[in-house]
């Protein structure tokens, strides 16, 4: 090429790349003329301080979006989590600091959530014309540990790193995080496929009030020898050394967990085995309110073994409905309790798997003489607690609170007094007095208080012949068609001489279950694991024995 060629070709490549140039810098002035700015904080509207909370951004679009925290000394989580077109769970836990959002030009609603204490914040704001600022006001309407009430959650898959601002913005006073966690057959928890890194088994305060215990298991087994074969879950709760063996058998992780102190809590009522692991591992505890129970619209509508017919559970032309899911949960639970078991009701959501945030529902444990992660803990075990997805109660037979037992002589009558309260966000349209399965609804008043909340008195009688339990629930409806309900723990009722005999149907309904299962597992399990399903169908089938 000659040299004039060379200079020609010299400028020609200047002057595009100067147009090229130009044009990012037209693009880059486009793309920053299209965004603003949410300059944001939280407070609480009594006493004005920043509050740690749960953001949401909405565009008019539907598109949901994150902040960030705005101060160096602040933390901003976010958490994504969708399951179907409806059923989306897209927030940012927020520290007690101001916050900023980056946002395309356009109009949102921000809301903000504290946990089931607050009532909800939310705002209108317009970002057409550039930056905005906004102050979003919580407000108390109840503060149940003024009460000596304290709220955890014992099914938590959130990170380490994440908890601790997720639980100050939600104000979860106890977490037990999943941290060992296998789902195969005999693999033992020390190579779980799903383990989070190793952790000690030493309490982590994040304040005096609020505390994670990181050293729990959870088996949850979905394939043996390598093929799919579901089993379902288990979990051990604030054991003190990780587990060295697998499942199945199970009768020996139940030996270990209760000698270290644990807790063995039955996950969902309807996989495959639970109703084998009740009487075989001496279960404690059982999610009353479960990872299936969102805040977003309902999912599972045909996830694992069918309710019984006695159950009466609703059903839509997509399987069970919302409401339908609670029933099968609160009747197998009663059937549970009916045929003698004792569980203790507890609270879980799987957060950090499923839509759904931290605590939404939880376990609230009555400590009389303040918190300590210990007496959480004992009163968990004992019962001495409510489960909740909204609203609060609180509630006494004659004198005792739930996990008690009124014992009475051969002979006598047990002439009860239930009473109470209830309180609430939003107006209860039902709350009802369960007694062996069989409920009975009360009088609401939903009388609105100075707060704004709503609130109930429970006050009724009852009169045992026989032995039994007896407990609370209720339910809130809520202004977008949803609803949230609350529910006691049992206090039973001891009549000497005077056994509670339970339904035939009931009994059969978990004679049932265990058959199944001893013949689907024929040829796939050990012997010593079918021998723990016989020894379940033998102990249902002695209770048989008394059923009527």
């Amino acid at each position: 090429m000659s040299e004039c060629g060379m200079r020609f070709l010299q400028r020609t490549c200047c002057f595009y790349t100067c147009l090229c140039l130009l044009g990012l810098c037209l693009l880059g002035t486009s793309t920053l003329a299209e965004e603003a700015t949410l300059h944001g904080s939280i407070i609480d509207v009594e006493t004005g301080t920043a509050l740690p909370a749960r953001l949401y951004i909405e565009a008019t679009d539907g598109k949901l979006y994150h902040a960030r925290s705005a101060s160096p000394d602040g933390s901003a989580v976010e958490y994504n989590n969708q399951r179907s077109p409806t059923s989306v769970e897209v927030h940012t836990t927020l520290s007690a600091h101001p916050f900023a959002a980056k946002l395309p030009r356009g109009k949102y609603k921000v809301t903000a959530e504290r946990g089931k204490e607050y009532f909800s914040a939310a705002t209108d704001v317009d970002l057409t014309n550039g930056d905005a600022e906004v102050t979003l006001k919580l407000r108390r309407w109840i503060d149940t540990s003024k009460r000596h009430w304290y709220s955890g959650e014992t099914h938590v898959h959130r990170s380490m790193d994440e908890l601790p601002n997720a639980m100050l913005a939600d104000d979860l006073n106890v977490a037990l995080p999943l941290t060992h966690w296998v789902t195969q057959a005999y693999l033992p928890p020390t190579q779980g496929d799903k383990n989070s890194p190793e952790v000690a088994a030493k309490l982590i305060e994040i304040d005096p009030t609020h505390v994670i215990y990181p050293l729990n298991t959870e088996y949850e087994i979905f394939a043996v020898d390598g093929k799919r074969h579901t089993l379902g879950a288990i979990f051990a709760l604030n054991h003190k050394t990780v587990f060295t063996k697998g499942v199945p058998p199970v009768t020996p992780i139940a030996e270990q967990a209760h000698r270290e102190g644990a807790l063995l809590e039955l996950d969902k009522h309807n996989w495959p085995w639970s109703m084998m692991l009740v009487p075989i591992m001496d279960v404690d505890l059982y999610e009353l309110t479960n990872n299936h129970v969102w805040r977003t619209e309902f999912f599972f509508k045909g996830f694992g073994e069918p309710p019984a017919s006695f159950m009466n559970v609703a059903r839509d032309r997509n399987g069970m409905t919302e409401r339908g899911w609670l029933r099968f949960t609160f009747q197998n639970y009663y059937t549970l309790l009916n045929c003698g078991f004792r569980l203790r009701p507890t609270a879980g959501t799987a957060s950090g798997v499923h839509p759904v945030p931290l605590g939404f529902g939880r376990v609230y444990v009555h400590l009389p003489d303040g918190f300590s992660y210990d007496a959480w803990m004992d009163g968990l075990d004992a019962g001495h607690s409510f489960v909740t997805t909204g609203p609060m109660l609180d509630v006494f037979v004659n004198t005792q609170r739930g996990g008690a037992t009124l014992k009475y002589n051969n002979g006598q009558t047990a002439e009860l007094k239930i009473w109470g309260w209830t309180e609430s966000e939003y107006p209860l349209p039902r709350i009802e007095v369960v007694s062996m399965g069989s409920s009975v609804a009360l009088d609401v008043t939903n009388t609105k208080t100075a707060r704004g909340l709503f609130r109930n008195k429970i006050d009724t009688t009852a009169e045992f012949a026989q032995s039994g339990w007896i407990a609370v629930r209720c339910f809130e409806q809520l202004p977008n068609g949803r609803f949230r309900f609350a529910h006691s723990s049992p206090v039973y009722i001891d009549i000497a001489g005077k056994p509670y005999r339970p339904r035939k149907q009931h009994v059969n309904y978990l004679i049932e279950r265990v058959k199944k299962e001893l013949e689907r597992h024929a040829g796939v399990l050990p012997e010593a694991a079918l021998e723990e399903y016989r020894k379940a169908l033998s102990i249902y089938e002695k209770i048989a024995e008394t059923a009527r």
